[in-house]
């Protein structure tokens, strides 16, 4: 009897551990990611260490993704040299990372317009909202860069914060 319970608590404890599913957080042990230069008009990110390119992912933009985020909701990605200063690993859009929007000319720039600056750039993944509105637009955030989930986890891992970020136009 104490055998039958045995395997029954092991098997219960197994199939618990199996349901939770592969972790979204990954390691990484490769060279340092130095920066992260995004090309908004190639729709591509790339994370170099020193001058080599370790790797290159397809992005989607703001939904007005040409031109320099001006103000809140106005649907633009920032250009600019920015830092990666956060993460959000409960993001709606399955992890978040953040990208130092606004600094103090954007913040500036916005106020002698009388308009509110905006915040929350980040990069991220799409989540089950974001792989719904990929489907129809290539460029889908409020300004925010846009990658695969999966591509997400691996930018996650790879890129530390304090790493300088340059989005070009």
């Amino acid at each position: 009897m104490a055998f039958g319970r045995r395997n029954f608590l092991a098997g219960a404890l197994l199939s618990g551990i199996a349901a939770c599913g592969p972790s979204k957080f990954k390691s990484y042990t490769g060279p340092r990611v130095t920066r992260v230069v995004v090309n908004k008009g190639a729709r591509q990110m790339y994370l170099f260490s020193g001058k080599r390119a370790l790797k290159v992912y397809p992005i989607g933009l703001g939904t007005y993704p040409v031109g320099d985020k001006e103000y809140e909701g106005d649907g633009k990605t920032p250009e600019g040299l920015y830092y990666i200063d956060r993460r959000n690993p409960e993001s709606r859009y399955h992890l978040s990372i953040g990208i130092s929007y606004p600094d103090e000319q954007d913040i500036a720039r916005a106020a002698e317009q009388g308009l509110q600056v905006g915040s929350d750039i980040f990069i991220h993944g799409q989540g089950p909202e974001g792989r719904v509105l990929a489907q129809r637009e290539r460029d889908w955030t409020v300004g925010c860069i846009a990658v695969t989930d999966e591509q997400a986890e691996e930018i996650y891992a790879m890129v530390e914060d304090g790493t300088p970020i340059y989005i070009t136009p």
